[in-house]
């Protein structure tokens, strides 16, 4: 079954983001994960939501997934943002396609 990080942030710090950015998808692409919501266009929150960018990223199996988030890669792109950035961070089971 595939697996997701579904990420919802707020980075208050440019430089730190695109070094976030750029480090994080070095670590997902070696997991095999493929970007489906980059957050990049206006988003319309009807909602009582806070953060600004949503991103998805499709893993194939949790195992996947879990791995990539707790690579090096991926550790050293969080030192990035750990302070300027407000984010909620899951990591979820995806069904079996019909």
């Amino acid at each position: 079954m595939p697996a997701y990080f579904i990420v919802r942030c707020n980075y208050h710090n440019k430089d730190d983001y695109k070094n976030y950015a750029m480090t994080a998808a070095k670590a997902v692409f070696n997991f095999n994960g493929k970007f489906l919501v980059s957050g990049k266009e206006q988003q319309i929150q009807k909602e009582s939501g806070e953060h600004s960018k949503t991103v998805i990223v499709e893993f194939e199996t949790m195992a996947k997934a879990v791995s990539c988030y707790e690579c090096e890669t991926y550790q050293k792109a969080l030192s990035f943002i750990g302070r300027s950035s407000d984010r909620d961070f899951v990591i979820v089971e995806g069904l079996n396609s019909v």
